[in-house]
């Protein structure tokens, strides 16, 4: 484990006893506050041997997701008793329900859009973000795809902040870059500095106009009769500095164009060779077929995506959200 994380690490826990301390003078002793004083202690006293964050049964490192959720672990996943690794099951599954329940409809049409979204997380949880939100319940709506780096609980938990952050600051009416700017910084203020996340976020307007904001994702392409047109990263990944700034891209759709953004779970994934399905590859497969409806494009994008794999399994989350001006 780094220097920086132990210390982190160390700090957590010591204001954990300092609390359980608290409580137990506010209170008075119970048999639960000098228990989990005990663990604490535990826990401080194996970084000071250099055995913190490693598993007592196989000696291998605990997983990092499963300790930054719950840093008085002391078995990695594979060594959990019978009893923990139930507790373990039912948390992720109501995990996945309550984040299930942050999803957008599967598909919307709403003042001349028609938006469909496909979420296929590789566990109970995913650190994939999507959203499709009205802007004060005018005609505006703001479509948002987002990719959390890192994988399981912990990143399924940093996405559900992105989510409360960024429909709390569109009810407050914001413009674009205003929101963006204000979105970074909440989200680096509140997370550890290894965290951040790429993320998509193109405000539609009635009449078929966009403005999309690229922060580090990979490029959204804009399907219409001159074929197909991506729109690269405006500006660096969310977190990853406090006060970040991000431009923006205007185009207008005519009936029939249609906006498709995609998380790396679709453009990484791999054939039996080890090629990447890859950007390319995606483009060419959709030109001709930019006349269909978002969930059939959909449906006909994951099955050549599982032509191309062939059987090899996915090895990261994949979400879809697929956006046609309809009039």
């Amino acid at each position: 484990m780094e220097a920086a994380e132990q210390t982190r690490y160390r700090d957590g826990l010591s204001d954990r006893r300092r609390r359980l301390a608290s409580a137990v003078e506010a209170y008075g002793p119970s048999e639960d506050l000098g228990r989990l004083i005990g663990e604490v202690d535990a826990a401080l006293a194996r970084m000071q041997v250099g055995t913190y964050g490693i598993c007592e049964t196989c000696h291998d490192p605990i997983e990092a997701d499963r300790l930054a959720i719950d840093p008085l672990a002391r078995f990695c996943l594979d060594h959990l008793t019978p009893p923990e690794q139930r507790a373990l099951e039912q948390d992720l599954e109501l995990a996945g329900r309550i984040q299930g329940g942050l999803l957008p409809r599967p598909d919307v049409r709403a003042h001349g859009w028609e938006v469909h979204r496909r979420y296929e997380p590789l566990g109970a949880v995913s650190g994939d973000y999507c959203d499709l939100v009205a802007a004060g319940g005018g005609p505006e709506q703001y479509l948002l795809l987002g990719d959390v780096a890192g994988k399981g609980v912990s990143a399924s938990i940093i996405m559900a902040q992105l989510h409360a952050t960024f429909r709390t600051l569109i009810d407050v009416g914001l413009p674009l870059e205003t929101l963006l700017e204000r979105a970074n910084r909440i989200f680096c203020e509140s997370v550890a500095s290894s965290k951040y996340a790429t993320l998509v976020c193109a405000k539609l307007g009635p009449s078929g106009g966009a403005s999309i904001a690229n922060a580090g994702h990979l490029p959204p392409l804009l399907l219409s009769a001159g074929g197909v047109t991506p729109f690269p990263a405006s500006g660096l990944p969310m977190g990853l500095f406090c006060s970040g700034s991000f431009s923006l891209q205007a185009v207008a759709l005519r009936p029939a164009d249609t906006l498709f953004l995609y998380t790396d779970g679709l453009t990484e994934a791999r054939n039996p060779a080890g090629e990447e399905y890859g950007l390319d590859r995606l483009a060419a497969f959709l030109a001709p077929r930019r006349e269909l409806a978002p969930a059939a494009l959909a449906d006909a994008c994951l099955a050549d995506l599982a032509s191309f794999s062939a059987g090899v399994p996915r090895t990261d989350d994949l979400t879809l959200m697929v956006a046609r001006r309809t009039g």
